[in-house]
């Protein structure tokens, strides 16, 4: 091979040799983060913590796909089957029953780590806390239990009360069935009445809150 046509040779592969390399490298694992509540700065900045603890860095060694639904659940189904298509190497579902349970229909194979207000094993996410087995692991808020303490908590400090308002959110049937469930007994074990009002929106929160500060005229569900 002649001189100049060897230059030219080594020119051309120092071009294409780092842009081979870049094509070769493989795509930074995705973990898919889902939340069915609202954009919430404290509850990012910890996970990204954990994930930091790890030996995980956004941008540098795994990308996070964030999903806050403000509320709407409808749209489990379809944020989880994005996710099942892209091969998302691990789905988060932190503080959302609703969320663990779409994952955990969407996929088998995916590693899912969940975060619940509830026995895991009641809600059908994992075969017992000791073996879940299964593609799912996770925590327990122990959400309800904490619900009738601080119900508890409550007529401590506001003796005098006779009827709590209870808010709940009848998209998230999990959460809404167990509150439902749970927390009239505790209440009439200490006296109290409990008035249920609904809320699936920020819009439906206000108006509950200010329905509550004027006379009701309509009729709601008391225990």
């Amino acid at each position: 091979m002649r001189r100049r046509e060897f230059i030219a040779f080594v020119g051309g592969a120092a071009t294409t040799w780092p842009l081979a390399a870049r094509a070769e490298q493989p795509a930074m694992p995705v973990i898919g983060f889902v939340n069915a509540g609202s954009s919430d700065a404290p509850l990012a900045a910890a996970f990204r913590k954990g994930l930091n603890e790890a030996g995980y860095f956004e941008g540098q060694n795994v990308t996070v796909d964030y999903h806050w639904l403000e509320g709407q659940f409808d749209r489990l189904p379809a944020v989880m089957a994005d996710l099942v298509d892209r091969r998302a190497a691990v789905i988060a579902t932190p503080a959302g029953n609703f969320a663990a349970l779409a994952a955990k229909a969407a996929t088998t194979a995916i590693p899912i780590v969940f975060g619940v207000g509830e026995d895991p094993v009641k809600l059908g996410l994992v075969a017992s806390l000791a073996r879940p087995g299964g593609n799912l692991t996770g925590i327990n808020f122990l959400g309800n239990e904490l619900a009738v303490k601080r119900l508890a908590l409550l007529h401590e400090l506001v003796p005098k009360a006779v009827r709590i308002v209870v808010l709940v959110n009848p998209a998230n049937i999990p959460a809404t069935e167990s509150a439902l469930r749970d927390i009239p007994d505790a209440a009439r074990a200490i006296g109290l009445q409990i008035q249920v009002l609904n809320a699936s929106t920020r819009r439906e929160i206000e108006t509950a809150f200010a329905s509550r500060a004027r006379p009701c005229r309509r009729p709601v569900r008391r225990w």
